[in-house]
């Protein structure tokens, strides 16, 4: 096991109610190629910190990345809804755009 992924496990382990520790560990599998790691570390952060908007793109592109276009478009559409509520017109339009590319 990589040092960095070791360290992200650790944090995770250490500070569970922080998301950013999750958020890293899921993009670490995801550039790893473990993308059911990465699906199922999302998953959690989306479950834990439902607010966590960076977690909705992150998670949809990885489920597109794995064929799975409807739970995808879950994913995204309930981080439209996380964004609009939040006021984050960025976050929005990014997760609207990558709607947008499952049609």
């Amino acid at each position: 096991m990589s040092t960095r992924l070791q360290a992200l496990l650790d944090a995770v382990e250490s500070l569970p109610h922080d998301p950013f520790p999750r958020y890293g560990l899921a993009l670490e599998y995801k550039g790893l190629g473990r993308r059911e790691e990465a699906v199922e570390t999302f998953r959690k952060l989306m479950d834990g910190s439902p607010d966590y908007l960076p977690a909705y793109l992150q998670a949809g592109m990885v489920l597109m990345d794995l064929g799975r276009a409807d739970q995808a478009r879950e994913v995204l559409e309930r981080g439209v809804d996380v964004a609009g509520r939040k006021g984050d017109g960025h976050a929005r339009s990014e997760l609207m755009a990558a709607l947008a590319s499952l049609s």
